[in-house]
C-alpha cells in the first residue's frame, strides 16, 4: 500500500489518515501535518466568526449613517448574521473568548469600515468600534441614526 502525499492529495492523504486511525496504525500517521490540519480547523471557524462580525458590523454602520436608505434588505443581512454569529458561539463556546480579543477586533473593525466606505462613499467612520458585544448580537437593537 502507498502513503498518500499531504501535499500531492490533501483529499487522498485525510481519507488514508483516517483509515489509519481507525485502524489503530498509530506508527504510520502523519503527526505533524495531522496536527496542522486540527489547527486549521480551529482558524477556519475564527475566520467565519470574524467574517459574519464584518458583514453585520457592516449593516449596522450603514444603518446608522443612511437611514434614507434603511430597508427590508439590511434587515435580514443583521438578523440572518446575527442568528449565524449566535450559532457559532453556541457550537463552538470557545470562540467566545476571541470576542474579548482587542486586535481581533480592530482587524474585523477595520475590514466592516473598510467595506462600509465602500457601500456608501462615506469615510468619517469611529476609529473604533462604538457598540458593545451585546448590543451587537442583541437581536432587538440597532443604532440610532448618527447626528448629520
Amino acid at each position: 500500500m502507498s502513503i498518500k502525499s499531504y501535499e500531492g492529495d490533501i483529499i487522498a492523504w485525510a481519507d488514508e489518515q483516517a483509515r489509519l486511525l481507525r485502524a489503530g496504525a498509530f506508527s504510520q500517521l502523519d503527526i505533524e501535518h495531522i496536527a496542522e490540519e486540527i489547527e486549521d480547523v480551529g482558524k477556519s471557524e475564527k475566520r467565519e466568526l470574524a467574517s459574519r462580525m464584518a458583514i453585520l458590523l457592516t449593516h449596522l454602520l450603514k444603518w446608522q449613517h443612511q437611514p434614507e436608505r434603511k430597508g427590508k434588505s439590511w434587515q435580514r443581512t443583521i438578523k440572518e448574521q446575527r442568528n449565524a454569529l449566535t450559532i457559532c458561539i453556541k457550537k463552538t463556546p470557545s470562540l467566545k473568548a476571541v470576542l474579548g480579543e482587542a486586535d481581533w477586533w480592530s482587524g474585523v473593525w477595520s475590514d466592516a469600515v473598510a467595506k462600509a466606505s465602500e457601500e456608501t462613499g462615506i469615510d468619517d467612520f469611529p476609529e473604533s468600534c462604538p457598540w458593545t458585544v451585546q448590543e451587537i448580537l442583541d437581536a432587538a437593537w440597532l443604532p440610532s441614526s448618527a447626528a448629520v
